[in-house]
């Protein structure tokens, strides 16, 4: 049996809102495991819903560049909010974009090298980490195209904490603008229902059956129960499904249509993710802006 420590318990509290001694026993049900004790809890009704485990630890800004039908976003990180905030850290990340847009490199290491100035890449972020006295890293990056009848639509939210870049078939760049706001807002986890890997469709299935089995639904109609849940939460983590968060009432694929559009594709950049630190609610700020 693994040993269950405060720190579990306590991540499992905040993931989930369930009580302390309910997430310790389904901790030590789940041996340890985070995510098999969410779904115990669901399972038994306890928690309704689990928060994505969004721990971020590091500085920096994220930034896009558009030229034509390619863009480029890019996240560079510092290790405190004084150097990310400097006038020649905010430069290195604008001129390190546009490096990028313009060689197109495949992966980070190869992206150190691209031409930047008298330089690289790699010289211009040892130069400032000279001056400013704290390690600077391009994090990663992603270079997207589009063809002719596609459009970008591009949001930056406070000064690169989040970037979110949408691509729209038809429409104009002030929707696609608008849904990549929605993107920066909402974080969904996948463009539709066909990108959700099967596994987790079917692993969320399973737990909505367990939940109202366990509930006392009679059995003739736990499927259609079950079926009225997966696609709650379908359309709780599909952008196109997502109420629009400009206007409830339609969803995103719907007001995309409403402007002869299509999404087809979203990257978001969130500075940090994944790494640990006290998290900034950067989502509610944009939807509190978008009002």
């Amino acid at each position: 049996m693994a040993k269950i420590t405060a720190k579990q318990v306590k991540e499992l509290r905040d993931r989930t809102g369930a009580g302390m001694m309910d997430s310790k026993n389904a901790l030590v049900k789940a041996d340890g495991s985070i995510e098999k004790a969410i779904d115990i809890l669901r399972e038994n009704g306890v928690a309704k819903a689990a928060k994505k485990s969004g721990r971020i630890a590091a500085e920096g800004l994220a930034e896009y560049a558009i030229d034509g039908n390619t863009a480029a976003v890019v996240e560079v990180n510092s290790e405190t909010d004084f150097v990310s905030s400097n006038d020649k850290f905010i430069k290195l990340v604008n001129d390190i974009t546009k490096a990028i847009l313009a060689a197109k490199p495949a992966n980070v290491k190869e992206a150190l090298k691209a031409p930047l100035a008298d330089g690289t890449i790699q010289d211009a972020i040892t130069n400032l980490t000279a001056v400013v006295g704290e390690k600077i890293t391009l994090r990663r990056f992603d270079i997207i195209t589009k063809n002719d009848d596609e459009v970008f639509g591009a949001y930056k939210h406070n000064g690169g904490a989040i970037v979110s870049v949408v691509t729209m078939k038809g429409g104009n760049e002030k929707a696609a603008r608008n849904i990549a706001m929605h993107v920066a807002a909402i974080n969904p986890e996948y463009l539709n229902k066909d990108s959700v890997p099967a596994a987790d469709l079917k692993r969320q299935t399973d737990v909505f059956t367990k939940e109202t089995e366990n509930e006392g639904k009679p059995a003739k109609i736990v499927p259609k129960i079950v079926k009225g849940r997966v696609n709650k939460y379908l359309s709780e983590i599909c952008l196109v499904d997502q109420p629009y968060v400009k206007d409830s009432d339609k969803t995103v694929a719907e007001y995309a249509k409403s402007k002869n559009g299509e999404v087809v594709a979203y990257t978001r950049y969130e500075v940090g993710e994944g790494i640990e630190k006290k998290q900034e609610d950067f989502a509610t700020e944009v939807k509190e802006q978008m009002k």
